[in-house]
């Protein structure tokens, strides 16, 4: 059994390496290398570092826990997550690259008009928020089961050193500095997922080949859902929902597009992006086929399913086995070597992209002078910081499900009129009325919530799924058909 003391070391000396690479990478650095890392970085370290951020800390613990209840149906989301990689690579990334961009959200000033673009930064601003403080929630629990409650330490605490960490590191280098953590978190976290299933395939006698032909692990492994439409996670609606998440969470995300954004051309961009989706569907495989190998060894060894607050917590279940399911020490040093490093990949990313997001959308950073560019930034990071802490303590509260499924739902509200406005600008000539740009996209999200909380009897059996955020989208975008003006862009 792994100590909350060992813990704690481990955690701390994995900190003071961030904080190494963190030196090294923020000698000099001003605010282009904070928001662009001045569009320096390797295609091939973004692209592994992606990898790393776009799984996080829910990935590494929830879809393994999800699999005792939904078997392997989420790699359908996967499948439509590799095609709208490819929509973001040949679509998006050429016109962010050609205006040269910073933020993202500038494009909707330049196509549609000031409204526009603040309605896109906000989408975002929420949608990141929310996402980050989903993810850091996940690691904050798992530490706070497995090592501050035992030293009596409040949650609130946890979160907040938690947070306090991420900021000193990335507080001078940003973006440039996270593509090298990244690089080595990435490394860390599937050296981890490899490690653990090889020592679980051992304790259970197990290949990759028994476990998913062999009829009696069929409730663990069951992929795709082909017979009832109208379930929730019928193949067709979670792979349009994938395709849609994709695009949205990944090309009309500045946490996602700041990175792609350093790399030295649009070339080397697309082939991070292609290259990075391959790898993504791999190791997404490898999670899932963790969590069913964490379930089978929890029922041989009589492992049950923490509690959170008297509730099991499937999100739990790869920790308690890891820790204390007699696998021996190195499997828990792994893990948590491996959750940290899944979890502030994506944690440290967010508190940048909101950070660049907040200076260049809603500050208009680049109006002030040079001297006060810098200070501005800086108190910006410190107040972006403060704010995931408050939203994470809240979510301990109010979060009830699954967290890669709460993650997921919540991005069909938030992302939706960032889909229209941006498909609006792409697929059409006109330009809109921008002052009413704010009616469209109040109306849509109040219909979106409304069907969302339809339930399943009220739609004659119809379970609502992922295909919320394509349906906001295209609601949107018929809003904006009805406030276009006559005169056309050219």
């Amino acid at each position: 059994m792994l100590q909350p003391a060992y813990i704690l070391i481990l955690i701390l000396g994995y900190f003071a390496l961030l904080m190494t690479i963190a030196y090294l990478t923020g000698k000099q650095a001003d605010n282009q290398t904070f928001f662009t890392a001045n569009r320096s970085s390797p295609w091939y370290l973004v692209a592994f570092g992606m990898v790393g951020a776009s799984l996080s800390g829910v990935t590494f613990i929830s879809v393994p826990g999800w699999v005792g209840d939904s078997g392997f149906t989420y790699f359908q989301v996967v499948l439509g997550y590799w095609t709208g990689y490819f929509i973001v690579a040949f679509v998006l990334l050429p016109i962010y690259y050609r205006q040269n961009l910073t933020s993202i959200y500038e494009y909707l000033q330049d196509r549609f008009g000031h409204n526009s673009h603040k309605i896109g930064a906000v989408s975002f601003f929420i949608s990141r928020v929310l996402g980050a403080s989903f993810r850091l929630f996940l690691v904050a629990i798992v530490l706070q089961q497995f090592i501050f409650d035992s030293w009596g330490v409040p949650f609130e605490i946890t979160v907040g050193l938690s947070i306090i960490l991420i900021w000193v590191y990335t507080q001078k280098g940003g973006i440039k500095t996270i593509v090298w953590t990244d690089t080595l978190q990435t490394l860390l976290m599937l050296t981890a997922v490899g490690l653990t299933l090889y020592h679980l395939g051992n304790a259970l006698d197990l290949n990759v080949s028994k476990i998913l032909t062999e009829a009696r692990y069929q409730n663990y492994t069951h992929t795709w859902v082909t017979e009832d439409f109208l379930a929730r996670n019928h193949f067709l609606k979670s792979f349009i929902g994938g395709v849609f998440i994709t695009i949205c969470m990944t090309g009309l995300d500045q946490d996602m597009m700041q990175k792609n954004l350093t790399c030295r051309s649009l070339k080397a961009a697309q082939i991070n992006m292609i290259v990075f989706s391959l790898v993504l569907i791999v190791v997404t495989f490898l999670f899932l086929l963790l969590g069913a190998m964490i379930f089978l060894y929890a029922e041989q060894n009589q492992i049950m399913i923490p509690l959170m607050e008297g509730t099991p917590k499937t999100d739990l279940l790869f920790p308690e086995v890891a820790i204390n399911g007699g696998l021996g020490l190195g499997v828990g040093i792994i893990f948590i070597l491996g959750l940290i490093a899944a979890a502030y990949s994506s944690a440290d990313s967010a508190l940048t992209s909101l950070t660049t997001s907040f200076c260049v959308d809603f500050l208009k950073l680049d109006q002030y002078p040079d001297s006060k560019q810098k200070r501005i930034r800086k108190q910006t990071h410190i107040g972006m910081s403060l704010l995931l802490v408050v939203v994470v303590i809240l979510f301990k509260y109010v979060l009830d499900r699954n967290v890669i499924d709460g993650l997921l739902t919540v991005a069909s509200y938030t992302y939706g009129p960032l889909l229209g406005l941006f498909a609006f600008g792409i697929f059409t000539p006109f330009q809109i009325h921008d002052r009413k740009v704010w009616i469209v996209i109040l109306l849509s999200i109040l219909l979106i919530v409304l069907v969302g909380n339809l339930s399943p009897k009220t739609l004659g059996g119809y379970q609502i799924g992922y295909e919320l955020l394509p349906l906001n989208g295209l609601l949107t975008f018929l809003g904006l058909l009805l406030i276009r003006q006559k005169k056309t862009t050219t």
